[in-house]
């Protein structure tokens, strides 16, 4: 097991539904042999299935550090994943929110819900606000954000967001385009 307390971590926002497309499964596991290639440590949801749990089962095969981050209400709800280097259970979703973002040096987004959009447009509003200069990745698997691009180009177009915040993510169709990016954000 790598102890190194120096590891870099990327904090991964995705889906914990078991019933989406095998493509977006696909995409999960492609991100989690990146992450464990590169000797990243993994921050997500605590969960074992979904997206959530395809990506940790398969940073785990890979060798690479899973840190699991769950709210109190969940924990013992939800299928955990067993092979955690580190599980943290929190008193509540704000807490959660607040490790996840304090853990991790970059934030990748998967297709998700609404707990992760959620989560997307937190770690984007607080970039803007100036509360972390960290790297934001939403990879965009089947153009499943295509809808919600669009409304961000709305805002732009329509001045309800100055069009210089299109820089607080970067929008890639897979894990490789996803670390292209991060190795330029000297990840």
């Amino acid at each position: 097991m790598d102890n190194r307390q120096d590891r870099k971590s990327v904090c991964v926002f995705c889906s914990s539904s078991d019933g989406v497309d095998k493509a977006y499964y696909e995409a999960a596991a492609e991100l989690g042999r990146e992450i464990s290639k590169r000797g990243l440590t993994l921050v997500y949801g605590g969960s074992d299935i979904g997206l959530m749990g395809e990506l940790a089962r398969t940073v785990h095969k890979g060798g690479g550090k899973v840190v699991g981050i769950i709210p109190k209400v969940l924990h013992g709800k939800v299928r955990p994943f067993n092979n955690y280097h580190e599980l943290v259970v929190t008193d509540d979703l704000r807490h959660r929110k607040t490790l996840m973002e304090t853990r991790s040096d970059a934030f990748i987004i998967l297709p998700g819900g609404f707990g992760t959009l959620e989560e997307l447009l937190e770690i984007v509003t607080l970039k803007q606000l100036g509360h972390h200069t960290k790297p934001i990745v939403i990879i965009n698997t089947k153009s499943y954000y295509a809808p919600l691009l669009d409304m961000f180009e709305e805002m732009f177009k329509k001045e309800f967001a100055r069009s210089r915040y299109r820089d607080l993510y970067h929008v890639c169709a897979d894990a490789a385009g996803a670390f292209k990016y991060l190795e330029r954000a000297a990840l």
